[in-house]
């Protein structure tokens, strides 16, 4: 259980608040926003800080320019559409230390909003000094030097140390901002203090990229869900012939390791009963439905079948917690995201209207869900991405870290 210090906990009247939200959105090539999820994801913060008359000074990164100014990763192009989100002015710096940025900071009023440019144009941001990984600790000062509170509402950094994050927090106490809450509170429930039963979904291409997850997650939950193609490692483990597809044969003593150990701590492993398998991968492909050792050896799993989905809907049904990390199939290519679709409809379901508490997060994970339809009846999706999968491998977050009390 996280016990984090929240921004309602403070008075912010008059005083000049550093925010660090995330604006890395994504971008057409005039430089217009295609999703604003996560412009729309801070407004709460934005909001409740100009509500308490408070100097409210927004810090991003935008792309990777690595310490260089590029026009196309300027900070300039979101101040129409946050303006327009918040029906507010927003005042924006050419950089997010130095002079300019100082003097804009000067200019606020109780209530103002100010964006500056992109941290990332300054290679202190994610590079200590002497060139290695880190960041500059002048650099993290010089950012602090704006404010006289920190608030960190952007968990999808919290995985990483940087200067505009644990470096600010150095110099300003650091509380968290509203979605940074949202975020740690469900996370929290899910996997820290959840309500029991508690099943996990894990699915995806490789085994190798969740090996951390894996481990941590069986030592936790009651039962254990693995699907995608890091399923068919676990069913060669086993002994089962699975053709084309695509497997990491130099892991199955690793998926071994991972199902003993889910043994002793007594969760039960669920793998596909029943798959997909087609000769061509791309959609609309020739495919059938068969059984574990019937894949032909030209044949690729790309689908759980339909039993599997049975079987998932019953583990489901005896669970009061479901946790959601990846896809069951090849969803982006029709008809192989049949299960991952299924799946996902039928936990919205339970969530809706049986009290299920469903947490889904990562990449693929949020367009599989966009894709079912049924991101918006989930109880919580996290959009963060890698610091979700850390979260989740049960590592220890510097964006979190430096909130705790």
């Amino acid at each position: 259980m996280v016990d984090f210090k929240r921004l309602e906990d403070i008075d912010v009247a008059g005083k000049r608040v550093l925010v660090r939200v995330d604006f890395n959105v994504p971008c057409d090539d005039e430089g217009n926003v295609t999703d604003g999820t996560r412009l729309v994801a801070a407004l709460p913060t934005i909001n409740f800080l100009r509500k308490h008359k408070a100097k409210i000074i927004l810090i991003s990164h935008f792309g990777r320019p690595g310490g260089k100014r590029e026009t196309r990763a300027s900070m300039m192009k979101l101040i129409k559409p946050l303006t327009s989100l918040l029906g507010t002015d927003v005042a924006f710096a050419p950089d997010c230390i130095g002079k300019t940025a100082d003097a804009a900071v000067a200019a606020l009023r109780d209530g103002d909003v100010l964006l500056l440019e992109n941290t990332r144009f300054h290679k202190g941001e994610t590079h200590k000094a002497d060139g290695t990984k880190g960041y500059d600790p002048k650099f993290a000062a010089a950012l602090a030097a704006h404010g006289d509170i920190f608030v960190h509402d952007a968990f999808s950094v919290a995985h990483r140390a940087q200067g505009s994050t644990s470096g600010i927090a150095a110099s300003l106490p650091a509380y968290a901002g509203l979605a940074m809450e949202r975020e740690l509170d469900h996370l929290t429930q899910a996997l820290d203090i959840p309500r029991r039963p508690v099943m996990g979904l894990v699915g995806g291409a490789k085994v190798s990229s969740k090996i951390d997850l894996l481990k941590n997650l069986v030592s936790r939950l009651d039962r254990l869900a693995i699907g995608g193609g890091m399923a068919n490692t676990f069913l060669a483990a086993l002994g089962h012939s699975v053709g084309a597809s695509l497997c990491e044969h130099d892991l199955t003593d690793t998926a071994l390791e991972i199902m003993r150990n889910a043994e002793r701590e007594n969760c039960e492993i669920l793998l596909p009963v029943d798959v997909v398998a087609a000769k061509e991968f791309k959609a609309g492909a020739k495919h059938r439905v068969c059984g574990l050792d019937a894949v032909a050896d030209d044949e690729m799993i790309l689908d759980a079948g339909p039993a599997t989905v049975d079987k998932l809907a019953d583990a489901i049904d005896a669970s009061k917690t479901l946790i959601w990390n990846g896809p069951l199939g090849a969803f982006e290519l029709t008809p192989f995201d049949t299960a991952t679709v299924e799946a996902a409809k039928y936990a919205a379901r339970r969530a809706q209207n049986n009290g299920l508490i469903a947490v889904a997060g990562g990449g693929d994970t949020v367009a599989a869900l966009k894709h079912a339809g049924v991101a918006d009846d989930f109880t919580f999706i996290s959009t963060a991405g890698g610091a979700f999968l850390e979260w989740m491998e049960g590592k220890a977050l510097p964006g979190v870290e430096i909130l705790k009390k």
